[in-house]
């Protein structure tokens, strides 16, 4: 695989990989905070999705840091950003979780981009994790919007 790739590209393939796991590092954190501050007579729900959500972005960061070690690289240590917004209502937990999941959207698109036709491994890889990606941001999407919004 990382002989398909030239010295550049891999180095550029393994920054964006330890962005992806940073982020992904970020979303078990996130996610996991947020199911700690959720209250009221909805709470189990949407603990158990919030902490689901956790689950997956530590698997995520699982499978960017074998990419890395795969290519030879060394996995970040650093987090992604986190920000205390101090909103901790139901609607601000998943606008702030529709952000982060697009900005990791964002990445697992540059991975593709960077490694077509260059690693049908990483390429497969970018397309299930954009997928899923993109699931999510459904999924926070109709989470967001009002019973009855759809005419």
């Amino acid at each position: 695989m990382a002989a398909q790739l030239s010295s550049a590209q891999t180095t550029k393939v393994v920054g964006i990989l330890n962005h992806i796991l940073e982020l992904e590092l970020a979303g078990l954190v996130r996610y996991l905070h947020y199911s700690f501050m959720i209250f009221g007579h909805n709470r189990i729900p949407i603990v158990s999705w919030l902490r689901g959500q956790a689950d997956e972005s530590q698997a995520h960061a699982i499978q960017a840091g074998e990419h890395i070690t795969n290519l030879g690289g060394h996995p970040s240590l650093r987090i992604g950003g986190l920000l205390e917004t101090h909103k901790h209502n139901v609607d601000e937990i998943l606008r702030e979780a529709l952000t982060h999941e697009r900005e990791g959207l964002a990445e697992y698109r540059k991975l593709l981009i960077a490694v077509s036709g260059r690693s049908i491994m990483l390429e497969e890889y970018a397309r299930t994790q954009i997928a899923a990606e993109e699931a999510h941001v459904a999924d926070i999407d109709k989470m967001l919007r009002r019973p009855g919004s759809i005419t």
